[in-house]
C-alpha cells in the first residue's frame, strides 16, 4: 500500500519544500537565513512555516532514509555531549560505528548510568542482529557497569560485547562532536526536547546521507538531492 503523502494541504511545492529543510539542516543557518535565500529565488515564505517545515519533514526524512542505510559495523564509539534545551543544559549521547556512521542519538535531562543504560539498549534494538562486538567509550565508571549489564541481558554466560574504554580510542566520536555542533553553530539552545528532537533527527540523517553512508545515493551535492527527492516519490 503506497504510503500517504506528507505534502497534503501545504501551499508550496514539494521541491521548495525539501529544498528549504535540507539547507536548514545540512548548514549552519537560520530560520531567517533560509527565508532570505528563498527570497533571492522570489519564493516568499516567514520564518514560521520554514520551522514547521523543519519539524515535520525532519523526522519525515529519517524514517524514509532507514530502509537504506548501510549495516553499521560491529565496532563502536560511544559518547555523550550537551546543548542547551528550554535554558538548561542536556545530554546527548550518541553513538557511530568505525566508519563513522551514525548508530543512534538520545537527548536525555540526566547523565548517569540509568540514561547510559536506556541509550544502548536502545541503540542495540535498533540494529537488531548487528550487535556491536566491541564498544568504546572514555573512562566514565558508569560504562563499564552498563555493559556488563547488557552483556548478562543478552547472553548471560558470555561478555559477547567487549569495552574499551582508553579516551585515545573515542578520539573519533569527539571529533564527530565538534563537527556536529559546528553545523548547529548559534542554534544549540532549543526551545523544547520535541523541537530537539525532531531538528536532531533531521541534521543527523543528512549527515549520513552526505557522507554515502546509505545505498543508491550518486556522488555529489546533486546526487544528495536526487536521493531525498526519490525518497518522497513513493508518496501517493
Amino acid at each position: 500500500m503506497p504510503r500517504r503523502t506528507p505534502f497534503k494541504h501545504h501551499r508550496f511545492p514539494r521541491n521548495i519544500i525539501l529544498c528549504a529543510v535540507r539547507w536548514y539542516l545540512l548548514y549552519p543557518l537560520s530560520y531567517q537565513d533560509v527565508v532570505d535565500l528563498l527570497a533571492e529565488r522570489c519564493v516568499k515564505v516567514d520564518r514560521s512555516t520554514v520551522y514547521r517545515w523543519v519539524q515535520k519533514f525532519g523526522p519525515e526524512l529519517t524514517k524514509r532514509t532507514e530502509r537504506h542505510l548501510r549495516r553499521a559495523s560491529v565496532d563502536w564509539h560511544v559518547d555523550e555531549t550537551y546543548i542547551r534545551v528550554g535554558g538548561k543544559w542536556r545530554y546527548l549521547w550518541r553513538a557511530i560505528d568505525a566508519n563513522g556512521q551514525m548508530v543512534d542519538f538520545r537527548l536525555t535531562a540526566r547523565r548517569d548510568a540509568k540514561a547510559a543504560n536506556a541509550f544502548l539498549i536502545k541503540a542495540i534494538e535498533r540494529v537488531r542482529l548487528h550487535r556491536p562486538v566491541t564498544i568504546c567509550t572514555d573512562k566514565a565508571h558508569a560504562y563499564r557497569r552498563v555493559i556488563r549489564e547488557i552483556n548478562h541481558r543478552y547472553d548471560p554466560h558470555f561478555d559477547s560485547i567487549r569495552h574499551i574504554d582508553r579516551k585515545w580510542r573515542n578520539n573519533m566520536i569527539e571529533s564527530d562532536h565538534a563537527a556536529m555542533k559546528r553545523l548547529l553553530g548559534y542554534r544549540q539552545s532549543f526551545r523544547s526536547l520535541r523541537t530537539a528532537k525532531a531538528t536532531l533527527s533531521g541534521i543527523e540523517t543528512i549527515r549520513t546521507i552526505k557522507r554515502g553512508h546509505v545505498y543508491d545515493k550518486q556522488p555529489g551535492v546533486h546526487g544528495e538531492i536526487a536521493f531525498i527527492a526519490g525518497l518522497f516519490e513513493t508518496a501517493a
